[in-house]
């Protein structure tokens, strides 16, 4: 099993490419499932999740072909992939597949409205009324799908003519149902509306690439959108939007070892709050040509509270690494999670590399030390690996990061893009 061996240290110089965002090219690819025509998508990134949603989406029947190569975009791979669904094979999506990554879920969706049917495995480690699974089932019934849990399974079925365009109101913002409801209305009969809609960016991208496929979209990136339902949809070619979670993780690995890095190919604008807290943590963030510059160098980490909210608000996936930022501040720092239970589990990670943090409910208190030691550590999720990565680049000697099939799940080529900028990161094979 791989380990990634970080020696501390270093500060960044360079330049680092953004890949393709991880969180907009899953229900991009999806969407696939909705036309007989071929969806081209450019920017895909190389990554875990992307590979297992490509034999997900292969087992309904999906035709795909990946062109890969090296582009001008620093080192990194950016990938041109194509689906070609002609015929679902296959609406029923094993438990044995579902249960490896929680997005692939989201085909309910695209099987239910172009199909008819649907037989979909719950998520692995899903409870119905406590994870927003409840919020899936509850949207694709307000458009006229019966809906029945057996076995692990929901069996979902459209009335006789097809989903039924409707109002609906989510009582709580979920980015994944959201897609979910606005893939599956595009070929309702009649208009949907959606009500408390997230607003992500990777929703406007989706929306963008559904529409460029001959949808009737408006409103994504507000709390309302609204979809008029048409009779089928066409291919298309869309280009993946940058990944803002990876844009504020290495603005936040700069922002603690030093340096002065060009992030590049990515858009500022994707992740305001956050790289406003990183400003205010002591880094300076400036728009380039082609992306932005992150630069700290003299000025210690000031310390910084956040709360966690959905967009615009600041990121629940970039809450570990910013915690991992505030270890090494000036002061006493807070960071309140709201959008998903549990997710301090890197509290205790960080911990072994001298950090000081106490937890009140969903409030973390961070004690800023004058210096971090390496340690072996272990990833407990895919947002939690990295922010022991950005603490063990100013850790003094060696910290050793298992389980990094977390970082490998949503970081393309990590060790490489920081060693590229000065930083010693190597991936240990056993």
């Amino acid at each position: 099993m791989d380990r990634i061996r970080i020696t501390g240290g270093n500060e960044l110089h360079g330049i680092i490419p953004i890949s393709g965002a991880k969180n907009a090219a899953l229900p991009l690819m999806i969407a696939s499932l909705l036309t007989d025509d071929t969806l081209t998508l450019e920017n895909v990134p190389h990554l875990a999740d992307v590979e297992q949603l490509i034999r997900i989406l292969g087992n309904h029947g999906a035709d795909i072909s990946v062109n890969g190569r090296r582009e001008r975009q620093g080192e990194s791979y950016a990938r041109t992939i194509h689906f070609t669904c002609r015929n679902i094979v296959d609406t029923t999506a094993p438990y044995e597949l579902v249960s490896k990554m929680r997005a692939s879920f989201w085909v309910i969706g695209p099987l239910l409205a172009r199909e008819g049917r649907a037989r979909v495995s719950l998520p692995g480690g899903c409870a119905i009324g406590t994870r927003p699974v409840d919020l899936f089932i509850e949207g694709l019934a307000a458009l006229g799908a019966n809906i029945e849990i057996d076995s692990g399974y929901i069996n979902a079925t459209a009335p006789i003519g097809g989903l039924i365009g409707a109002r609906y109101v989510f009582p709580k913002v979920s980015v994944g149902a959201t897609h979910v409801m606005m893939m599956a209305a595009t070929l309702a009969n009649g208009t949907t509306t959606i009500g408390n809609a997230a607003r992500e960016p990777e929703v406007v991208d989706l929306a963008n690439c559904l529409n460029a496929m001959g949808a009737k979209i408006t409103g994504a990136g507000t709390s309302t959108i609204t979809i008029d339902g048409v009779t089928s949809l066409s291919g298309a070619r869309h280009r993946v939007l940058p990944d803002r979670i990876e844009t504020g993780t290495y603005a936040m690995a700069v922002a603690m070892t030093g340096g002065d890095v060009i992030l590049e190919g990515t858009d500022a604008s994707l992740l305001d709050t956050a790289l406003e807290a990183i400003r205010r943590a002591g880094a300076e963030i400036t728009p380039t040509e082609t992306g932005i510059r992150v630069y700290r160098n003299g000025g210690g980490i000031k310390p910084v509270d956040v709360v966690t909210d959905p967009f615009p608000g600041f990121p629940t996936d970039l809450q570990a690494q910013f915690m991992g930022l505030m270890t090494r501040s000036s002061g006493v720092s807070h960071i309140t999670e709201t959008i998903f239970e549990n997710r301090f589990m890197h509290v205790q990670e960080l911990a072994r590399l001298g950090a000081r943090i106490t937890l009140s409910g969903q409030t973390a208190k961070i004690e800023g030390v004058p210096r971090l030691k390496g340690a072996p550590v272990m990833a407990t999720d895919l947002r939690a690996s990295v922010s022991l990565v950005i603490a063990g680049l100013v850790a003094e000697g060696d910290t050793m990061v298992s389980r990094v099939y977390h970082l490998d799940r949503g970081f393309e080529r990590l060790e490489e893009k920081l060693t590229r900028c000065g930083a010693i990161v190597e991936r240990v094979t056993d």
